[in-house]
């Protein structure tokens, strides 16, 4: 198995981009993405998505996105894992250069939200969980992470000022990144006094949806410095799965994926959840964020609350998570999220970040997931 490399990466602003078509983000963040890496020829592509069949009523994506750069004659491969298609993407990627079977491939996500109303969105959002039994009497994604938020609450003893104030660290680190989608600090009053969506959720305890794409090019890591000065090593990486259905949990309150997964990735990049410098985690809700933080190994069970009150997160803390801003303030375009947090992990590890740059600033972990972890894909990246 050959070690991988990102040599090139770009990324959109999260947000409605109201004058922009689906292939025209796509072709924005791949050509510039290619550009960086000095435009080398693509053996194959691998695209996130998760939505566009039902907001822009197209099917095929994989052929049309191909074209619109160009790509016509290559393969390429549309993956749909729900909210994880970007992250699946990225495996898919990984494994196909690592294996041999492809040298330089390009990875991308992309979603096309904003034309949807709210309403829409969250229809389409609930198509991720189970429809037979759950759906079909009335659950609803915010409903399943309401009751495991209600659950979480009740269990460990954990108001829910711990979740606004993890809503307000989530926009601090957003303030400082030109490509947020919600780019602004809010107080913890705010992120309590907000309406509500599914008791205990509010407004703020969501990721807004948008408009995004982002693209990275993975190549060998013994040819990466022909494309870029600042590789960046994809030094592990590890996929799970777990039951669709919430009632078929024997305990709701850990995504056995995310343990599986995160294992894995460690295991082959031979390093600890203690060697890892940052965390970029999949808070497509608060709560989904507080489980992420356990389940990886990062806080215990139960702490997390605290150990943001704390301050241990924030981008000066022992622990930084986050640092985009997250889905919670970042912006969460569905199927392309997992892409974004490997452009905004890479950036950091290449010394790039702007406002948010940390030191040291060597190994990242990055985790996304679907619906409420039913797929889960971790990578451990590194700085070469």
């Amino acid at each position: 198995m050959r070690r991988v490399a990102i040599c090139g990466l770009s990324m959109c602003k999260v947000g409605n981009h109201y004058n922009k078509s689906l292939r025209e983000l796509f072709a924005e963040a791949t050509l510039d993405a290619l550009e960086s890496a000095g435009n080398p020829c693509i053996d194959a592509m691998y695209i996130g998505n998760m939505s566009a069949s039902e907001q822009t009523y197209q099917k095929n994506i994989a052929s049309l996105l191909s074209n619109s750069i160009g790509l016509n004659s290559k393969p390429s491969i549309l993956l749909e894992c729900a909210d994880g298609s970007g992250g699946a993407a990225l495996y898919e990627g990984y494994k196909a250069v690592s294996s041999g079977l492809h040298d330089i491939v390009l990875v991308g996500g992309v979603e096309k939200m904003s034309e949807a109303t709210r309403g829409e969105n969250r229809k389409i959002g609930s198509m991720i969980i189970e429809q037979e039994c759950e759906a079909f009497h009335g659950l609803s994604l915010d409903g399943q992470f309401a009751l495991i938020m209600r659950y979480y609450m009740h269990h460990y003893n954990v108001s829910k000022r711990h979740f606004a104030l993890f809503a307000v660290q989530m926009h601090k680190h957003a303030a400082g990144n030109r490509y947020a989608h919600l780019p602004y600090e809010i107080s913890v009053e705010d992120a309590l006094n907000m309406q509500t969506i599914a008791d205990p959720v509010t407004l703020f305890d969501t990721a807004p949806t948008g408009d995004g794409a982002a693209a990275v090019i993975l190549c060998p890591l013994e040819k990466a410095r022909e494309f870029t000065e600042n590789p960046v090593e994809i030094a592990g990486a590890g996929q799970a799965s777990d039951t669709l259905a919430l009632y078929d949990r024997k305990n709701i309150l850990t995504f056995r994926a995310t343990v599986e997964a995160s294992k894995i990735a460690l295991e082959s990049s031979k390093l600890k959840i203690s060697d890892i410098n940052f965390f970029e985690v999949h808070d497509s809700y608060t709560i989904s964020g507080f489980l992420a933080l356990e389940d990886l190994g990062i806080i215990e069970r139960g702490k997390v609350g605290h150990a943001v009150e704390e301050g241990l997160i924030d981008l000066n803390g022992p622990l930084p998570t986050n640092l985009s801003g997250g889905l919670k303030a970042r912006g969460h375009p569905m199927g392309a999220t997992g892409v974004y947090q490997a452009v905004e992990s890479a950036l950091q590890l290449q010394g790039q970040a702007g406002k948010n740059q940390i030191d040291p600033a060597e190994v990242a972990l990055i985790h996304n997931a679907a619906g409420i972890g039913s797929i889960v894909t971790v990578h451990v990246l590194k700085r070469v």
